[in-house]
């Protein structure tokens, strides 16, 4: 065991960050947010744990508070301009967003250090504290689901001008989901960042986005199995499609499409739905059972 740990140590903290980062993703499409500020969230707390890290005196758990709750004061400051916008507008309003991050990260160089990034960051973060703060942060998502604001969420993703009609303040639960996804991007982003001794501006740049968008994509939108099982398949991938490896974004792609013809749901969201039709159908049968019982003492 101890072996296997350290032979895919690499594959496996990739898959734990790729998790916190679907989850950030996940909650804003969740609440029929169609966002792709993860990537911005994540260069943000990122960046304010790596500059306290090298730059100040900071104990590092609180620089990953301060980029934490950076991370989430910027969703909320973004949701209020975004209040306005549906669909395709969002995810080209968040692109922009992501954009203008980027552009403040590669021309501030006396902070950020430019498109060289920041180098020396003490990697003070393992597979152990990653797999803590997943576990935490999927306690977080579970709770959020069972709750109120999870159901409101569905039904603003479900339709949202049956839930307007109901009442619900539209504008103040998409504020909400957008403060979740920053603070869990920002949170991650900046575990990130004491994982790799290094950032750059570019780490957070298309192929950031197109990863994260994936990982929730294969793996689903609206469970907690979702992000999962999307970030085991980007995680194992590469390393079966090895022989593959000139068309290794080829085969990414092909995969993708077959997922999003056949499975649309996403895999883990189809494997819940499924243990859910299977117990709803024991259910009725078991009523069914009670039924006849009941007819045939009668």
């Amino acid at each position: 065991m101890i072996q296997f740990y350290y032979a895919y140590q690499p594959i496996i903290d990739f898959f734990l960050l790729s998790v916190g980062f679907g989850y950030s993703q996940q909650i804003a499409l969740r609440a029929g947010v169609f966002s792709i500020a993860t990537a911005g969230f994540a260069a943000l707390g990122s960046y304010c744990v790596a500059i306290l890290a090298t730059k100040t005196g900071v104990p590092i758990f609180l620089t990953v508070i301060l980029g934490t709750a950076l991370a989430a004061a910027v969703g909320g400051l973004l949701a209020l301009p975004l209040a306005r916008l549906r669909g395709a507008f969002q995810a080209i309003a968040t692109l922009a967003f992501v954009q203008i991050i980027l552009s403040l990260l590669l021309y501030g160089e006396g902070f950020t250090g430019g498109a060289l990034g920041i180098v020396g960051i003490p990697r003070e973060v393992n597979t152990w504290i990653l797999l803590i703060v997943v576990g935490l942060t999927m306690y977080v998502m579970w709770n959020i689901g069972r709750s109120g604001m999870g159901r409101v969420f569905n039904a603003l993703r479900q339709e949202e001008s049956v839930a307007s009609s109901l009442g619900v303040n539209i504008g103040k639960y998409h504020i909400i989901a957008f403060i979740i996804s920053g603070a869990v991007g920002g949170l991650f982003g900046g575990l990130q960042s004491l994982y790799t001794f290094q950032i750059e501006p570019h780490n957070y740049g298309f192929a950031f986005i197109v990863n994260v968008l994936t990982v929730v994509i294969l793996g689903g939108r609206t469970t907690l199995l979702g992000p999962i099982m999307g970030a085991l398949i980007m995680a194992i991938l590469p390393e079966i499609a090895r022989p593959l490896a000139e068309y290794r974004q080829a085969v990414n792609g092909v995969i993708l499409i077959l997922v999003i013809t056949f499975l649309p749901n996403g895999v883990g969201d189809e494997i819940v739905f499924w243990f859910r039709r299977r117990k709803q159908a024991r259910q009725q049968q078991h009523r069914a059972s009670e039924k006849e019982a009941r007819d045939a003492v009668s």
